[in-house]
């Protein structure tokens, strides 16, 4: 077998059996090749089974010695290396080679960056104001689209969702007002969870349906101008546009959206373990990022409440 036949062979796996997503997919993907490129120049010729089988730790420590001198930060190498161990385990249990080269193999250390979140008068600008500014003519745009982004920022805002998550919604799931139904999301890897609803964000989306108009249940909820399921690219850059003409920070992203989320349901008091499973976060260290968020929040909440802060 050749190893261009037994990346295809791990890609196929990871998509049935692991239910990746397709971003995963992609980038593991494109990992493996990088090595399998590197291993053909390195020996000379294209690398078989047999020849990955014979794989040292040196041989990948080269691997990433040459990604690193071609630019590749730390976080970068670690994922390529978080690759080729799966793919390596995965021919070991398959085909039966030893996974030598990943034995007491370390990578480059990565340090996770600290989320980037919104102060809470920018993000509710972001859900609010920005259809305020469709209206008033600041932004041209028509009043079907002012109310989808409205719709869409506040729900991401609201609920903390993923672009991805909202963007998969269907007619039949939107959270409408008059029901105080939990939304059900399926995030990353399939799995679920349940996020309440603000009255706000309900209403929001109400506001959008009546634009979208008559729609059946299993239809996209969000739509972009050729009537398709809205991309997150056009989200993307509708947020970018109006950052840039109200003024906020260039880190107003979709995502930081989610990240305000979070850091203002911690600094309202809120328990780690609750914002870990809003979240959807398989890790509870994943979520725990967010306190290095509201270290300084935390630190005034202190000078002001605690006895001997002065």
């Amino acid at each position: 077998m050749t190893g261009i036949e037994a990346r295809e062979r791990f890609l196929a796996w990871l998509a049935a059996e692991r239910r990746a997503s397709p971003h995963t997919i992609e980038a593991y993907g494109r990992d493996v090749a990088d090595l399998l490129g590197f291993l053909t120049i390195h020996r000379g010729a294209e690398p078989d089974l047999e020849a990955i089988a014979a794989l040292r730790p040196a041989d990948l420590r080269g691997f990433l010695a040459k990604r690193a001198k071609e630019g590749a930060q730390n976080a970068t190498r670690a994922r390529q290396l978080a690759a080729i161990r799966s793919f390596l385990r995965f021919l070991a249990r398959r085909h039966g080679i030893a996974p030598l080269a990943i034995a007491g193999m370390r990578g480059p250390k990565r340090v996770p960056p600290v989320p980037r979140a919104l102060n809470k008068a920018d993000a509710r600008a972001v859900g609010v104001e920005i259809g305020m500014a469709h209206q008033s003519g600041r932004a041209e745009r028509p009043a079907y689209q002012s109310a989808r982004d409205t719709a869409l920022f506040t729900l991401l805002y609201g609920c903390g969702l993923r672009i991805s998550e909202a963007l998969g919604l269907s007619v039949g799931e939107a959270p409408l007002p008059g029901s105080d139904a939990a939304l059900r999301i399926t995030g990353k890897g399939g799995k679920q969870r349940v996020v309440p609803v603000l009255p706000v964000v309900r209403q929001a989306v109400a506001d959008w349906l009546r634009h979208r108009g008559a729609a059946e249940p299993d239809e996209p909820l969000f739509l972009g101008a050729r009537g398709k399921r809205l991309d997150a690219a056009v989200a993307q850059k509708v947020l970018r546009d109006y950052r840039r003409l109200a003024g906020l920070p260039e880190h107003a992203t979709p995502h930081a959206l989610r990240h305000s989320f979070a850091t203002h349901l911690l600094a309202g008091g809120a328990d780690l373990r609750a914002i870990q499973e809003l979240l959807g976060h398989a890790s509870l260290s994943t979520t725990q990022r967010y306190t290095s968020v509201d270290a300084e929040g935390l630190l005034a909440t202190w000078r002001l409440a605690h006895p001997r802060a002065d």
